[in-house]
C-alpha cells in the first residue's frame, strides 16, 4: 500500500509505546502516534494532555492541547499540576513526547531561541511543559523533520535536558531516570547508545538511504547498525486512516 512519510513517522513512533505506558502527548503527530499504539498493539496504554485530560477519547483530533476536545470522554479533567504529578509518578512509566527546532548529538533539545539568547533570530515558544517532559518522564521521544539545521553540533540554546554531556552525565546532574529514548524524523528512527549516550541510526524507511539520514545530519552519525524499517501494515493505515485522522487535519501532507 502508499503511505506517505508522515503516516511512516507516526507508525514508527507508535511502535515505540509499549501497553501500559501512560504517555504525555502533544496534539499533532504525536497525538496520532500514541493512539495508533492503543488501537493496535498497547490497548492499555493511556494518553494524558499538558492540560490535565487523562485517557480522554475524543472525537475528532485535537488541535492543540487546550482545545475542549481533548476532554471529550476523559477518565479525569483535572489541571497542570496533576498533569505534572502524573508525569513524575514513581509507579508509572510514563513516556513523553515532544518536539524541537533543534538537538544534539546526545538528545539534548531548543525550543527557546535561535541564535544569542539575548539578541536571536527567531524566538521560539520555549519550553512550555518540554523540559518538565524531558527531566521527568520514565524516557521520551523527540519528533522533529530531519534537517542539517535542527541536528546540530552544538545547541544554541539548552532548553530540555537529554543524555548531558553523554555516559552517565545525566545522572550525575541529578536527573534519576528517563532520558530521551529515540528520535523519529520523516527519514527514520534514531536511537542512543548505552553506553556513550551518543545518538546512531537505527532504522531508515524504506525509499531512504543511511547516506541521505547521515547528509541530513550536522554530526557524524553512526550508521553501522542501522536497518530499514518495517513499512506501515494495512492495519495500521487502516485505522490511521479511517478511525484516528478520518478528516485529514494532521496526516494530509500541504
Amino acid at each position: 500500500m502508499k503511505y506517505t512519510r508522515r503516516e511512516m513517522m507516526a507508525v514508527a513512533a507508535g511502535r515505540l509505546i509499549k501497553d501500559g505506558d501512560v504517555v504525555f502527548a502533544g496534539t499533532g503527530l504525536p497525538l496520532l502516534a500514541a493512539t495508533v499504539a492503543k488501537k493496535i498493539h498497547a490497548p492499555r496504554c493511556i494518553v494524558f494532555f499538558e492540560t490535565g485530560a487523562v485517557d480522554s477519547a475524543p472525537l475528532e483530533l485535537p488541535l492543540f492541547v487546550a482545545d475542549s476536545r481533548v476532554m471529550y470522554g476523559a477518565s479525569i479533567n483535572a489541571g497542570l499540576l496533576e498533569a505534572f504529578a502524573i508525569l513524575s509518578s514513581p509507579k508509572a512509566r510514563t513516556v513523553a513526547l515532544l518536539g524541537a527546532a533543534q538537538l544534539d548529538k546526545y538528545g539534548n533539545l531548543n525550543t527557546t531561541c535561535i541564535g544569542p539568547y539575548e539578541k536571536p533570530k527567531v524566538r521560539l515558544p520555549g519550553s512550555g511543559g518540554g523540559c518538565d517532559g524531558a527531566s521527568l518522564a520514565s524516557y521520551f521521544i523527540v519528533f522533529t523533520p530531519h534537517e542539517k539545521r535542527r541536528f546540530v553540533e552544538k545547541l544554541d540554546y539548552l532548553t530540555s535536558p537529554g543524555w548531558l554531556q553523554g555516559g552517565g552525565s545525566r545522572r550525575r546532574a541529578g536527573l534519576t531516570r528517563g532520558g530521551p529514548l529515540a528520535v523519529v524524523t520523516n527519514l527514520g528512527v534514531l536511537r542512543f547508545d548505552e553506553e556513550t549516550k551518543e545518538m546512531y541510526l537505527a532504522e531508515y524507511y524504506p525509499g531512504v538511504s543511511p547516506s541521505q539520514v547521515q547528509a541530513n545530519t550536522g554530526f557524524k552519525l553512526d550508521l553501522s547498525r542501522a536497518v530499514e524499517a518495517e513499512p506501515p501494515s494495512p492495519e495500521e493505515l487502516e485505522v490511521l486512516r479511517s478511525q484516528v485522522d478520518p478528516q485529514g487535519l494532521i496526516l494530509e501532507e500541504r
